[in-house]
């Protein structure tokens, strides 16, 4: 099984590099499972229905979010409603105050039918929102997968401090078949395949304007940094790029075979 997944997918130039991307890509390595880390969609701010909606017609199977998932209110009703779009799983849950949306989902191949990938997001608290335990959070949804007998499992673990990130993918060593890395939008070069047969790298990194400071207009972020006054983030403009990662699985007991790393500007 072939999976692959892109990175931070920021505003209009990310978008237009993930479906090139995925033009060249997808046959290449002949791909069965498509996903996209897409919470900055929409001018690097959130998602809108009409994007995901968009994307998983062309062919994303699973789009996972982050910290940003909320920042377009039209959003809500239709993570209500979608078995594609995800949130952090460790959102709090409970009867009274239900966070919208869910944090896994589990998809059948179009190319293969009969295989399945679940793929669970979880986020960081290190620097982040205090959410409730990724490790616990990630540990619980992934026996469920289990039990339903989907033995192939990728983890969008959303965080800021590489040390959580890195203590979090030896935690899922074994339980996972890989764990990717989003929220940085700095692609780490570390991507490696754990003792216990899991994939690991520690940000895949963004699809976007590389021109830029983490995708937003270099001039902006470097006056804000100097006067520390508020300033208005606006995507970078320019050819656009991607970070992603290629992730081998053997579907008969769900160990990654391998990983490969892919940066490149393609607009």
């Amino acid at each position: 099984m072939k999976v692959l997944y892109f990175g931070d997918t920021f505003a209009r130039p990310g978008r237009e590099a993930v479906k090139a991307a995925m033009t060249k890509l997808v046959p290449q390595h002949q791909i069965d499972f498509v996903v996209v880390n897409g919470e900055n969609f929409a001018h690097g701010n959130g998602i809108l229905p009409e994007m995901a909606d968009e994307f998983i017609h062309y062919g994303v199977d699973v789009i996972t979010t982050g910290n940003h998932a909320w920042d377009q209110k039209q959003i809500i009703p239709y993570m209500n409603s979608s078995t594609r779009l995800i949130r952090p799983a460790n959102y709090p849950d409970h009867p009274s105050y239900r966070v919208p949306g869910r944090g896994v989902a589990v998809v059948e191949s179009k190319r293969r039918p009969g295989l399945r990938l679940g793929v669970v997001q979880v986020m960081g608290r290190v620097f982040m929102d205090a959410l409730d335990c990724p490790f616990r959070a990630a540990e619980k949804e992934v026996n469920r997968l289990d039990e339903l007998g989907v033995q192939c499992i990728l983890v969008d673990f959303h965080g800021e401090a590489s040390s959580e990130k890195q203590a979090f993918a030896y935690f899922m060593d074994g339980k996972a078949s890989a764990v990717v890395g989003s929220h940085s939008h700095v692609q780490t070069a570390d991507e490696r395949i754990l003792p216990g047969g899991t994939a690991a790298i520690t940000d895949v990194g963004m699809c976007g304007c590389f021109d830029s400071v983490i995708g937003v207009k270099k001039e902006i972020s470097i006056q804000k940094f100097l006067t520390k006054r508020p300033a208005k983030f606006e995507p970078a403009e320019g050819p656009g790029g991607y970070g992603a990662v290629v992730i081998d699985i053997n579907e008969s007991n769900g160990k990654a075979r391998s990983i490969l790393r892919l940066r490149e500007t393609i607009i």
